[in-house]
């Protein structure tokens, strides 16, 4: 996800950043975010390491074509045929993509911050309990409904403690319309209407659990009428990893599926279509 103005706020972001380290102190300021950041990652990494057992593999994941719904409404993927098994004796197709963030997809911390871009993020931070909260019945009346504090303490005094080391995924219902107009869901004036992420689910996630990446069924992490970008702005720096448009997030287990992401191993990327897999 990320549009003009989108990037414009990134660019004016990381340039004030970097201007109050200069006028702060850089050393001082590194230091202790790497503390912070050091601690965070070890509590992530700390989860007890379990056998994994399934019987069933449900793929997460849209197909994409030059039709999917994108963020910004555009059309950011195209495909064409460049050897054919008929003329060529193989099939070959070459393909390009106008923006990183299309389909099911990753965002990296790199997307909303200078930390790990897509390629650097650790392979066991891609595995993890697939924690499923379901919001359809608050989006069948509000399609700007947002997945909130109590949601999350909801689902726990159901199903327990979220784990350590898990991954925390919005289902929405949403994926209903993602052939269709409505998965943008923009008004008249172009404001989008679809579910997110509160920012005070984001902020219990960090101060009270340890999660290792979110998932939502919608265009964004971030409910479509955002115009700050909290969540992500929120999430990102954290060194913690986003799934946008998953897929069939319905046909899981509240708890106890396990999640594998095959997100995109490009140097700098912010992100990229990925495929992912939930092991039932």
């Amino acid at each position: 996800m990320c549009v003009p103005l989108c990037q414009q706020k990134i660019a004016e972001t990381m340039l004030n950043r970097r201007n109050f380290i200069k006028t702060v102190g850089a050393i001082t300021a590194v230091a202790a975010a790497a503390s912070l950041d050091q601690k965070a990652a070890a509590s992530v990494n700390a989860a007890p390491q379990q056998n994994i057992s399934y019987s069933n593999v449900v793929d997460l994941t849209h197909t994409l074509h030059p039709d999917f719904q994108t963020y910004s409404g555009e059309k950011q993927i195209d495909l064409k045929k460049v050897f054919s098994l008929k003329k060529d004796g193989y099939n070959l197709n070459g393909y390009n993509l106008s923006n990183e963030h299309v389909g099911t997809h990753m965002d990296a911390p790199f997307h909303f911050s200078d930390r790990d871009s897509a390629d650097a993020i650790p392979a066991q931070n891609l595995v993890g309990a697939l924690t499923v909260i379901d919001i359809t019945d608050k989006t069948r009346l509000n399609s700007d409904a947002q997945l909130t504090m109590e949601d999350l303490k909801a689902w726990e005094r159901k199903w327990g403690r979220i784990p350590d080391g898990a991954v925390v995924a919005m289902y929405s219902g949403w994926e209903r319309y993602v052939n269709y107009p409505q998965f943008r869901n923009a008004d008249s004036k172009g404001i989008m209407h679809f579910p997110g992420f509160h920012i005070d689910a984001i902020n219990y996630l960090l101060e009270m659990r340890s999660v290792k990446g979110i998932m939502v069924d919608t265009l964004s992490l971030d409910y479509g009428k955002s115009a700050d970008f909290a969540v992500h702005y929120k999430w990102l720096p954290s060194n913690r990893w986003g799934i946008e448009c998953a897929a069939n997030l319905g046909k899981l287990p509240a708890s106890g599926a396990t999640v594998v992401v095959g997100g995109p191993k490009i140097a700098g990327a912010t992100g990229g279509p990925s495929r992912v897999l939930a092991l039932v």
